[in-house]
């Protein structure tokens, strides 16, 4: 099929060997039924943000397995703690965050780790609010571009804030290297081993939401929470940093 056929811009599928995720298989008895629904965030303000560009990628790939999807612009977020949580920036992203089922994050890799603009994101949302965890038992697919040779820092490191958030990170992960090279004038990814991993990055992270989002609650119950009153929980999960 070609890609006007499929009403998908998507010129490097290869449709007859795109398979749509049978929801009848991996969705559970407690699913909501609506289309999943993914937040997307990239760590990068430059004009031509290949961290941007991969998450376009992405979000056209959810798009044709049936996701609702968003996009969050950081362009105006604060620094953490620099501002009120009442900031607009601030609580369109807690806001997103909370509607989410699943989240991709993308970011370059800067000095060997993810760039401030990406953590900054992720350090406004909230581990709590309440008793209630935004993050808890959401999936999550890592992606990062580089500017040289291909690295593993920055998903190692949202890896490791992705389980400290609470959420299920799926197993595949994607790495560009010399990311400059693998987008074309019209800032479209190339065909390469590099765009089919972010094609089973994509699959995966909807295979897992599907699994998970109907069955969240009692994967991620807690003995020693529950030994704990809803009173008690909130003071404690909500008390100031230092």
């Amino acid at each position: 099929m070609t890609v006007a056929q499929n009403g998908y811009d998507l010129p490097n599928i290869d449709f007859d060997h795109m398979q749509p995720v049978d929801t009848d298989y991996y969705a559970g008895a407690g699913d909501p039924g609506h289309p999943p629904r993914i937040l997307l965030l990239y760590g990068s303000l430059r004009p031509r943000s290949f961290s941007k560009l991969v998450a376009l990628e992405a979000e056209r790939l959810l798009k044709w397995h049936g996701c609702e999807t968003r996009m969050f612009d950081p362009r105006g977020l604060p620094l953490p703690d620099s501002e009120e949580i009442d900031h607009p920036k601030v609580q369109e992203l807690r806001e997103l965050a909370a509607w989410s089922e699943g989240m991709v994050w993308v970011s370059p890799e800067r000095h060997g780790a993810m760039t401030g603009i990406m953590k900054a994101q992720i350090d406004w949302i909230p581990l709590a609010l309440g008793a209630v965890r935004p993050t808890q038992g959401k999936t999550l697919a890592v992606m990062q571009v580089c500017g040289g040779s291909q690295s593993f820092n920055t998903v190692n490191q949202m890896r490791v804030l992705g389980r400290w958030m609470r959420m299920l990170t799926i197993p595949n992960q994607s790495s560009v290297a010399k990311a400059f090279m693998e987008f074309d004038d019209d800032d479209r990814m190339k065909p390469s081993a590099y765009y089919n991993r972010l094609v089973d990055v994509i699959e995966e992270l909807v295979k897992f939401t599907y699994l998970v989002r109907g069955r969240a609650e009692p994967l991620v119950d807690r003995y020693s929470e529950r030994v704990e009153s809803a009173d008690e929980l909130s003071k404690r999960v909500n008390q100031r940093s230092l």
